[in-house]
């Protein structure tokens, strides 16, 4: 299974985890195409970075933000990354990072790097006959704030990452829920047709306002006992 983080050896029992996330024209300049808080901005990219990092077994334990905003950003993006790892109940989180003061940019820009350790394992085949779900919507944009509800939490994510019977976990990024199905499936051959789904499957989901699930089928009540109205069921058919 296919994920967008970089498993390097650490020591002789863990693995360090990174993963990262960016963006771009959001933000509080005057040419920023989404005018938001810079907390919002690091939130959310923190956000995507952290899931990546979670769903590949790994514990975050540092972050370093990248400012292009000016030192008037800084004190938001620090916020928002506390926000985010209040949520996520990370209490020891290291922070630091850098800021670009020489230049000035028209547009906003921000990236976050996540660093997680995970005990070394051998990575298991994926049983035959999952089933698969969407929990929460792909949002992007000022949909992200207009559809707060139908963002998955990051508590729920936690909690699904570590049901019995889940064996596999994937936070939808900009190339859509059909992306990380393939990524999920090694199906590279799928295409949009071959997924019956209530959402568009080829939609970005921004800062990954969603994840993919597949599990077993017997979980299939509890799932939805746990996730509630923000599930959406992937069936994949051969055409």
């Amino acid at each position: 299974m296919k994920r967008d983080v970089l498993v390097i050896p650490f020591d002789t029992i863990h693995d360090l985890v990174i993963s990262s996330d960016n963006s771009g024209a959001i933000g509080n300049k005057q040419a920023d195409v989404v005018q938001v808080p810079y907390e919002t901005v690091s939130y959310y990219s923190f956000r995507v970075a952290l899931m990546e990092c979670l769903a590949a077994g790994g514990e975050p334990f540092a972050v370093v933000i990248h400012n292009f905003s000016g030192d008037e950003a800084w004190h938001g993006l620090l916020s928002g990354v506390k926000k985010t790892a209040k949520e996520a109940d990370i209490p020891d989180l290291a922070i630091t990072g850098s800021t670009e003061t020489n230049f000035q940019m028209m547009q906003s820009a921000t990236g976050i790097v996540v660093m997680g350790k995970k005990k070394k394992e051998a990575e298991r085949p994926l049983p035959a006959n999952l089933q698969y779900a969407v929990i929460g919507k792909p949002l992007v944009g000022p949909e992200v704030l207009a559809e707060a509800s139908q963002v998955a939490p990051l508590a729920l994510f936690r909690k699904v990452l570590q049901m019995d019977g889940v064996h596999a976990v994937l936070p939808v990024g900009s190339k859509g829920i059909l992306h990380e199905i393939k990524n999920m499936t090694g199906r590279e051959e799928l295409m949009a047709e071959n997924l019956a789904c209530a959402l568009d499957v080829e939609k970005t989901a921004g800062p990954s306002t969603c994840f993919v699930v597949g599990f077993e089928a017997e979980v299939e009540r509890v799932l939805w006992e746990v996730c509630g109205g923000l599930v959406f069921v992937v069936n994949v058919i051969e055409v």
